[in-house]
């Protein structure tokens, strides 16, 4: 009996145990094909995209939002190849986006979620979550900024991050999770990596978590209840191939959907667009540790308070709690729906306009974080938003 077959049979076993209706079955990366996007630049001719080889059995009533098998991802609505990943804290790293240098960046692929939001003059930063893979190289790391207490909060999580402001510093460190904070020093696993003349920091996600757990802090399964997957796209969308979103003149990103993979390819900004979007340069973009290109099952555009915490220099403080208008680009299709984030200890979700949940397409998710001034328009198959602060 081949591997394959084992490990199918051990999903279908283990899924049974736990009252699920189907086998799930990761995403398979073995018969990649050539990755299309249209854009007005070139895109590498020998990037690569994996696509499945076999379509997973999904239960038809979809999986969470609570009451997950123990198998599966509470993330991504997956089953893992190794569920023992999932009896621990989620890791929190924070990735920076500039400059332009630091790309691709490490680790990227492997997240289950990332948080793309505007800190300051033009630029944005990612917060990348990782809990079913693990990446021995995720960076390169920065600064915090207030943001991220959202995220560490109600994702339970361990977060790495290269320092703060010291305004950030005393909330981040006056908090209930202080003690899952990893910042660079002699005894944490952060370390720093010089493949090109540039010193960066970098984590390894295991490292990282087993660190946690030998300082002492409880690193068992959280509850991450909140996310509500269907594989099915439901009713009710509109064309949603194209996704285009613009922070500034320096940063600017686009997502195309891959019809053969099911999944949105990421392209970003080559270079400072003075057009002010008329002719702005993309180029794809890739993780460093695998060469994977950056593909996510689901886009989603959260719109947010976003407040001035200090202006000269400028100081952001995004709210994160509540409820707001969202965009989910899932299978070709947008939906304009709710994300729900109602407690602080609770992770982010979406639901219609009667509060209804509404489903993840099951796999990875990217959150685009805009302002509520921002604006939306039509676009050929999708939308553009302009981020407005605040």
């Amino acid at each position: 009996m081949n591997t394959r077959i084992v490990t199918l049979t051990f999903l279908l076993i283990a899924l049974t145990a736990c009252g699920g209706s189907g086998i799930l079955i990761p995403t398979s990366t073995t018969a990649p094909i050539q990755a299309l996007i249209p854009s007005p630049t070139p895109i590498p001719t020998d990037t690569l995209v994996p696509t499945p080889t076999s379509t997973p059995l999904y239960p038809s009533e979809g999986l969470g939002p609570s009451n997950f098998p123990s198998n599966v991802n509470p993330l991504t609505g997956l089953a893992v190849a190794d569920p023992s990943l999932l009896e621990r804290r989620p890791l929190a790293i924070k990735v920076s986006n500039l400059p332009r240098s630091v790309r691709p960046q490490w680790g990227l692929s492997l997240a289950d979620l990332v948080f793309e939001y505007y800190t300051e003059e033009g630029a944005t930063r990612f917060i990348a979550l990782f809990l079913g893979n693990n990446a021995d190289t995720v960076g390169p790391i920065r600064s915090a900024r207030f943001f991220d207490g959202n995220i560490v909060r109600g994702y339970k999580a361990a977060f790495a991050f290269g320092s703060a402001w010291e305004k950030v510093l005393d909330r981040l460190f006056s908090a209930e999770y202080a003690d899952r904070l990893v910042i660079e020093g002699p005894a944490t696993p952060l370390r720093r990596y010089d493949p090109n003349g540039y010193n960066y920091l970098v984590a390894d996600t295991s490292t990282l978590s087993a660190y946690i757990t030998n300082k002492g802090v409880e690193n068992g399964r959280q509850n991450l209840d909140g996310m509500f997957f269907q594989l099915e796209p439901p009713a009710g969308g509109e064309p949603g191939t194209h996704l285009f979103v613009r922070y500034s003149s320096v940063i600017f990103c686009r997502w195309d959907y891959n019809p053969a993979s099911g999944r949105y390819l990421r392209s970003a900004d080559s270079e400072t667009d003075t057009s002010k979007g008329a002719n702005e340069p993309y180029t794809l973009q890739t993780d460093r540790l695998n060469g994977q290109t950056l593909a996510f099952d689901n886009v989603v555009v959260i719109y947010t308070l976003n407040e001035y915490y200090n202006t000269s220099p400028e100081v952001m403080d995004i709210q994160l709690l509540g409820s707001g208008q969202a965009y989910v680009f899932r299978d070709g299709q947008f939906y304009k729906v709710r994300w729900q984030r109602n407690k602080p200890d609770a992770v982010l979700s979406l639901s219609y306009e009667d509060g209804t949940p509404f489903p993840f397409k099951p796999g990875t998710t990217w959150f685009q974080v805009v302002g509520l001034a921002s604006n939306m328009t039509l676009v050929d198959q999708g939308l553009r938003f302009q981020n407005d602060m605040p």
